[in-house]
């Protein structure tokens, strides 16, 4: 058997890394949470008794556990939810749940509904069949907007474990005038309808994939808060302004550019700010390219195809002799440093020319021989 709380496949029989009940790479479960406080001695109270609960896709949300049921992460519950009951599984529970709501500005009150029991294997069977009328929903319900010449995207179909309500999930670029929507779709299915717009990084969060880096969408296993993510991320790290490379899967700007910007900022805080060429005896030097986590700096002179690599110090020196309407005879303070700069920086650049250099050569050697082959015959 598979990972008993993997919700990538059936609720039964999940479609994971089949790693015996136990997933070594912790990406079949959606929105996985790991408890820190576990193995620490927390003070002798009473148990928090919310607890988290993951539905479909990357949802979550909390209910109380006023009968004290005893469960533990990964079990499926039945819990109330409005005209009805739903079932989900137990993301978290303890003192993280409370965490978490202060983090989201929950407020921990009588509007938080409670867990009626954990799901037996009727419910189980009864809820698998109700999932099987998921698929075919979605594709009659894109028939429909097709035929209703809808500007929205259906991304998904949730229906209630009571089978009393369904859920639709789409993403548009304006306001939707769906009444007629659900009034078909209301009719047709027997269903009470709810349509939900979702923006499109919760959309991709909701389907999952595979990013560009080769793992799986950050939004669809662990992010749930999408922060504003602009193009100045991405001028800071010195990144290619290429929208093919910068999107997502989701047709925006990748949430990771915001990861390592604040690593960036830090490290700009040492790089000066050129208003202009530096001023020197051999003539301007140009600011080619910056490496701002070696506080390097190259600069080349107009004519020579050659750049100079020197540090931030020694550019802040010239730049304060600029100001004094000084000028030095060179960038390097001396012969020394220029060759042991030099040396380190080159070792990198002909490393990376060799490799190319001898790709070049092999391609040539290949070409040749399948050339001299081909003439033989």
């Amino acid at each position: 058997m598979s990972c008993s709380t993997c919700t990538s496949g059936d609720l039964l029989i999940a479609a994971g890394c089949k790693n015996n009940g136990g997933c070594s790479t912790g990406g079949c479960n959606k929105m996985n949470t790991y408890d820190w406080l576990s193995d620490m001695d927390l003070p002798p109270y009473e148990v928090f008794d919310v607890v988290e609960i993951r539905f479909k896709g990357t949802r979550k949300d909390f209910f109380r556990n006023t009968l004290k049921l005893d469960i533990t992460n990964g079990d499926a519950v039945i819990v109330d939810v409005p005209n009805g009951h739903h079932l989900g599984f137990v993301a978290m529970q303890g003192e993280l749940v409370r965490l978490q709501m202060i983090k989201k500005g929950i407020t921990d009150d009588e509007n938080i509904r409670q867990i009626y029991r954990k799901a037996s294997p009727k419910d189980f069977e009864k809820y698998q069949s109700i999932k099987n009328r998921e698929a075919p929903t979605l594709y009659r319900t894109r028939e429909l907007i097709e035929e209703l010449k809808l500007e929205m995207k259906l991304s998904e179909v949730e229906f209630q474990a009571d089978n009393t309500k369904a859920t639709f999930f789409y993403s548009a670029d304006e306001r939707v005038d769906f009444r007629e929507l659900i009034k078909v779709l209301a009719a047709e299915f027997k269903i009470r309808v709810e349509m939900r717009q979702i923006s499109l990084r919760q959309e991709a969060g909701m389907l999952g994939g595979i990013g560009s880096c080769g793992r799986e969408l950050c939004c669809s296993t662990w992010l749930s808060d999408f922060k504003s993510v602009t193009t100045s991320a991405a001028r800071y790290q010195n990144l290619s302004l290429n929208p093919s490379k910068l999107s997502g899967q989701c047709g925006r700007l990748k949430c990771c550019l915001n990861y390592e910007l604040e690593t960036y900022m830090d490290a700009l805080e040492d790089i000066p700010t050129l208003e202009g060429p530096l001023l020197t005896m051999r003539g301007q030097a140009t600011l080619q390219k910056t490496d701002i986590f070696r506080k390097l700096m190259w600069f080349g002179f107009e004519g020579v195809a050659s750049w100079h690599a020197i540090d931030t110090a020694r550019v802040m020196e010239i730049l304060e002799m600029n100001k004094r309407g000084e000028k030095p005879s060179d960038l390097y303070e001396d012969t020394d440093s220029k060759l042991e700069i030099a040396q380190a920086i080159n070792t990198d650049l002909e490393q990376l020319d060799r490799k190319y250099r001898n790709k070049a050569r092999n391609v040539r050697k290949k070409y040749n021989k399948n050339r001299w082959k081909k003439n033989k015959q």
